[in-house]
């Protein structure tokens, strides 16, 4: 009789102190800050040479809550299809760190933090941000958790930008990156994307210029609108339509400007849901983050991880629209143009961009494959199913 896989147990989120106010995080924008508080989660055990490290860079809306399970939750960690005992990212073999991100609203410093020189919440006097400064506190993370070179640093989504970013400034921390549904330049459709959820969220009456918290109130309609709008963007016309097609939300009831729809109903929901998650004002700044991500601009960008190669894994789903297949063909271009090891996997899954978070087994073993043996070239097989998930 074949025994269960095993899986994480319930996991706990632990914080750190990070730089100090003597030795501030100096920021791109030349901004400093500090101490810098993260938060973040462990799984798996450290070996003795401090080298079977894997970082998880995670997505947009994400958190330090990767894997395993929360006293109470409702639900496993968001990658939970992906880390865990004998899983793609297996914490029998590798010591897996994920955190929250800088600028974020699950127990990282971040716009709604206070600042120490006023006393209040920073708001929008918070400085804005960039995917490096993102790579510096998990860099400085590390060093404290005792890594000494990653195995492998993962990202999906703003999460492969983390992993795209860190390889070329600091190649030297790792030996392998995977860089899944990301793109190292966003389109301007992109942007337009992100700028109408940010305008929906401080037009909003109860914005009052970033200061919400101290007037007691919160941009719900603003940031449910964004949230509810970008989600659209994550899925795919054929997953809509596999899963809602036009089915009505109460059928036999008159039309009208209501919930009319099941698709609408599944909306409401996901931006009402979104509320009790995230916060308005880590929305705008790390959304801002990835409007001016653009690693290979710089002349010299690929010099440091032509001098120290790192190998790497980029994956793409052929129904993300978001981040469409053209965006990782852009980074695997630049990447073998500097003579570096690529494997390159766009994979048929029809969630769309929210694939990377999914059950779509050709792409998890393909992950798998990967971190067991970086250096083999797989066989690329179409196929994927879902399970459900959730970004």
């Amino acid at each position: 009789m074949s025994q269960a896989p095993r899986q994480l147990g319930l996991t706990t989120t632990l914080t750190a102190e990070l730089f100090s106010a003597d030795q501030p995080l100096r920021l791109a924008g030349g901004a400093e800050l500090g101490p810098v508080t993260v938060a973040y989660e462990t799984y798996g055990e450290l070996d003795e040479e401090g080298t079977n490290a894997v970082y998880i860079c995670h997505a947009l809306t994400g958190d330090a809550h990767a894997a395993g399970w929360h006293e109470g939750d409702r639900h496993p960690g968001w990658w939970d299809t992906m880390i865990g005992p004998g899983k793609p990212i297996d914490t029998n073999r590798f010591f897996v760190v994920c955190s929250n991100l800088l600028g974020g609203c699950s127990g990282t410093t971040g716009p709604s933090s206070t600042n120490p020189a006023t006393g209040r919440a920073w708001g929008l006097d918070f400085p804005l941000l960039d995917i490096s400064d993102f790579v510096e506190v998990h860099r400085e993370l590390g060093r404290q958790l005792g890594v000494k070179r990653w195995h492998a640093v993962v990202g999906g989504s703003m999460g492969g930008m983390q992993a795209l970013d860190w390889s070329l400034r600091h190649p030297t921390d790792m030996c392998h990156a995977v860089v899944i549904a990301s793109s190292s330049r966003l389109t301007a459709q992109n942007i337009a994307f992100s700028a109408v959820g940010r305008r929906a969220i401080m037009r909003d009456e109860d914005f009052h210029h970033g200061q919400f918290a101290e007037q007691g109130t919160s941009p719900d309609v603003g940031l449910a609108i964004a949230r509810m709008m970008a989600h659209i963007t994550y899925t795919s016309e054929e997953g809509f339509t596999e899963k809602f097609g036009r089915r009505p939300q109460n059928p036999g009831t008159s039309p009208g400007f209501g919930v009319d729809f099941a698709v609408e109903s599944y909306l409401d929901h996901q931006g009402t849901a979104f509320l009790s998650r995230f916060d308005a004002l880590s929305y705008l700044y790390l959304t801002r983050v990835m409007d001016y991500f653009d690693p290979f601009s710089a002349p010299d960008a690929l010099q440091q991880v032509v001098e120290h190669p790192v190998s790497y894994l980029v994956v793409s789903f052929d129904s993300d629209w978001r981040f469409s297949t053209d965006h990782s063909r852009r980074i695997v271009r630049q990447l073998e143009r500097a003579g570096l090891r690529v494997t390159f996997r766009d994979i048929r899954s029809p969630w769309g961009h929210d694939s990377f978070l999914l059950d779509v087994p050709v792409y998890l073993e393909t992950v798998r494959a990967f971190l067991t043996n970086p250096s083999a070239q797989h066989p690329h097989v179409h196929a994927g199913t879902h399970t459900g998930g959730r970004r």
